[in-house]
Formats: C-alpha cells, sequence, structure tokens
C-alpha cells in the first residue's frame, strides 16, 4: 500500500503576492482560486504559528493538476528569506516549468526585470534549460525539450 495519491502543489511564501502571482501568470500558468484569506484553528494547528493570518492562491499549469500555492502571512509578520541563495544551498531550490522556447521566454522574462541566475544551456541535444530568479529571489527552471 502507497501512502501517496498524487502531488498536489508546492507552496511558496513572498511578501508581495500581487507581483508574483503576475510573474507566474506571465509565464502561462492558471489561476485556479484565490485570493483566500486563511485564519483560525485549522492553519494556526497546521504552520504551528498561534494567531497566524494568511493570504493564498493558488495556480497550475495548463491541462495540469498540480498546483502552486503562493502565499503571504499577515501575521506573524514575514521573515526574510535568502533571496541570492545559489542552487547548492540546502532547501528548495526551485520551481520548474517545461516551455516551448527558453530563449524567448528567457527574452520577455527580461524586460520585466528578471534575469538569469548563469545561463541558458543545453544537455545533449535533448533539453536546452535555464534558471531565471523570479520575484523574492524564487527560482524559476525553464527546460525546453529538443528531441
Amino acid at each position: 500500500m502507497t501512502a501517496i495519491r498524487r502531488f498536489d502543489h508546492v507552496g511558496i511564501t513572498v511578501a508581495d503576492l500581487p507581483r508574483a502571482v503576475d510573474f507566474f501568470l506571465r509565464l502561462g500558468l492558471e489561476h485556479v482560486g484565490g485570493p483566500q484569506p486563511i485564519e483560525g484553528e485549522f492553519i494556526d494547528v497546521v504552520t504551528g504559528i498561534p494567531g497566524s493570518r494568511a493570504e493564498i492562491v493558488m495556480l497550475r499549469a495548463p491541462g495540469g493538476d498540480t498546483c502552486l500555492e503562493l502565499s503571504t502571512f499577515h501575521h506573524p509578520d514575514l521573515l526574510p528569506g535568502q533571496p541570492d541563495a545559489m542552487a547548492n544551498h540546502v532547501g528548495l531550490r526551485n520551481v520548474a516549468f517545461e516551455v516551448d522556447d527558453v530563449p524567448a521566454l528567457v527574452e520577455q522574462l527580461a524586460t520585466d526585470g528578471y534575469g538569469l541566475v548563469g545561463g541558458i544551456g543545453e544537455y545533449e541535444g535533448t533539453w536546452r534549460m535555464a534558471y531565471v530568479r523570479g520575484p523574492e529571489g524564487v527560482v524559476v527552471s525553464l527546460a525546453q525539450r529538443l528531441a
């Protein structure tokens, strides 16, 4: 018997929820729900933070069922993350999406002020990939199947 039924979502806490939502919508994710305020016993128990108040927005890739949960906390105050963390730092380092055209999307994101962490690389003629640092340092991996 397996304990896991399916992959549901990845959660990212941000300070500027509208900016983060806009970034991921511009990448092509679809709005599923929210912004939804969350407070009370449920979130207090789950997070282990008494008196917490948060707001969440759920997004998903077209045709997918796995979601990206973006949240911000209104209480207690947000604690700073490490927005310049590199791939070798312990912890969740990136969220990845398969895209049609990595260079074109990197160019579009650059006009919005989001830059590459490194460069655009190719793996054995099968994948083109780049890391882009989005709002608040969230690293988004863009992968394009070549063959």
